[in-house]
């Protein structure tokens, strides 16, 4: 693995822990009054965090890429807490912070792991040439 490439897996893999810790601390220590049950915020806070985990700490490029999706609802969470909520606008601002920190982390990372292991998306011409002579082929 390329050295700019560890730094990457490594600014995800670190940003996901932090970020899963800070959902966890956020919800259940620093603002528990919020009045969600513990079975919710374990199901909608912290789950989507874990599913990934596993392939995020083994470095598996696929898992960084649609690690992503996940991360999106983070994202959008943050930026909400952080418009209507004045009492939690900082915890909304860290999550932001470390929303996008993975973000980056996991899109750089799936972007050049996948070109190291020839994984790479074809480029749309040739694409287009290999489907061009596949159908004159089956004529």
């Amino acid at each position: 693995m390329a050295p700019d490439t560890r730094i990457y897996r490594y600014l995800a893999l670190v940003s996901h822990i932090a970020l899963l810790s800070w959902v966890t601390i956020w919800h259940f220590v620093l603002a528990p009054e919020a009045g969600y049950s513990v079975l919710f915020i374990l199901l909608i806070y912290v789950l989507p965090l874990v599913l990934p985990l596993k392939g995020v700490i083994q470095g598996k490029p696929y898992t960084h890429a649609w690690a992503n999706f996940i991360i999106m609802f983070y994202l959008i969470h943050g930026f909400t807490i952080a418009y209507a909520s004045e009492a939690e606008r900082w915890y909304a601002i860290i999550e932001i912070i470390l929303s996008t920190t993975m973000f980056v982390g996991c899109s750089i990372f799936a972007r050049k792991r996948g070109r190291e292991l020839g994984q790479g998306l074809k480029k749309m011409k040739v694409e287009m040439q290999e489907e061009r002579e596949r159908f004159q082929r089956s004529k």
